[in-house]
């Protein structure tokens, strides 16, 4: 009985040492690396639709219509310990599809992956494969005021691969450079390099000022220098609790084919979103688009004979968010086009007109 006693006695004085170990050590620091996700699943229907599932190929983004689908499915990483951070991102749908067609195998379905450090206080550097530092709207649809995107988003880069420095001069302006391998692509597609720029000021709690730019050749190695030329400016303004509005312009300029001078875009496009409730919200958007020859919305290289690309319109949207991290939303959109170019089951159109639906997951 002693010995049991001597024991018992000893594993007792064990646990209490071992209870205050455990007091003393230090409260792990919260984890820098943190996981996302997101699921777009949608419905699209185009009236008087031709005889295909694919939108209109100017259209990448929920781009097909009366088929159940994914736009887009995501999972990645990021680390950030306020020194060096990076990110890892994979990802796969109709915009995948459409949007890196162009792409190596390998890499297309790359959301993003880059590493980066603070070269000095303020600054990050970046290296490898992110979202585009261009436009208001991204390629997550739940960042969005409207499902679908905009002319002017859908022909404009949604991702780059480079390099960029971004610097906060002060809490309310930052500023970023960049290298990059071109207009939206991964792999390089000739020897030359593009620059880009944005300014983001936050002019106050209300008002948000954006403005970037690209300079670049964005001809394959085997053909003609053609320099582009393109600057993205847009402004968000909360006006009430319920009430914002956001107005975005771009214009860009390519160097023409077969004679001196330039082939010139611009496009713009309003939106006014009202906050219904808690969970309900409704975004109007006017738009309109013009390309001399078609420049780049149709062909990066116009012939002189093209016919210009004017087309305009407009889209309403009802948002329904049953929780904070899932969204229900409707949407219809009607476009006009200067000329026929639309297809329709009897032919082409000036008109055309669609209804999307979709209900996403963010994690």
């Amino acid at each position: 009985m002693k010995y049991f006693a001597f024991l018992a006695a000893t594993a007792l004085s064990s646990t209490t040492a071992l209870a205050q170990t455990d007091t003393t050590q230090t409260v792990p620091a919260p984890s820098s690396l943190t996981y996302y996700g997101f699921v777009d699943g949608y419905y699209g229907y185009d009236f008087n639709h031709g005889p295909t599932h694919d939108r209109p190929a100017f259209l990448y983004s929920h781009n097909r219509q009366n088929e159940f689908t994914i736009n887009q499915a995501l999972v990645g990483m990021r680390y950030n310990n306020d020194r060096v951070r990076g990110a890892v991102g994979l990802h796969a749908g109709t915009y995948v599809s459409a949007n890196y067609a162009a792409e190596d195998q390998v890499l297309k379905h790359v959301f993003e992956a880059y590493a980066g450090f603070r070269p000095f206080k303020k600054a990050w550097l970046d290296v490898g494969i992110f979202g585009s530092h261009i436009g208001f709207e991204s390629a997550l649809s739940k960042d969005n005021w409207t499902l679908t995107r905009s002319l002017m988003a859908e022909n404009s880069p949604y991702y780059e691969s480079g390099a960029r420095l971004t610097y906060e001069m002060a809490p309310e302006l930052t500023l970023t450079g960049l290298v990059l391998n071109g207009w939206q692509n991964i792999r390089e597609t000739n020897q030359a390099k593009a620059l880009g720029t944005q300014i983001q000021w936050k002019i106050s709690d209300k008002l948000l000022l954006n403005s970037s730019t690209f300079y670049g050749n964005e001809q394959p190695q085997d053909s003609v220098i053609r320099r582009r030329y393109f600057h993205d400016f847009y402004l968000t303004y909360a006006a009430t609790i319920r009430l914002s509005v956001a107005g975005v312009f771009d214009v860009g300029k390519q160097q023409s084919q077969g004679r001196r001078g330039y082939d010139t875009w611009h496009t713009g496009a309003a939106f006014v979103k009202y906050q219904l409730s808690d969970q309900f919200s409704t975004t109007l958007r006017g738009e309109y688009y013009y390309a001399e020859r078609g420049v780049f919305i149709n062909n990066i290289t116009p012939a002189r004979t093209d016919a210009d690309f004017r087309t305009s319109g407009g889209s309403l949207n009802l948002d329904y968010l049953p929780t904070p991290n899932v969204a229900v939303r409707v949407e219809g959109r009607y476009l006009r086009a200067r000329n026929a170019i639309f297809q329709h089951d009897d032919g082409f159109s000036r008109n055309y007109g669609n209804l999307t639906t979709s209900v996403a997951l963010s994690f």
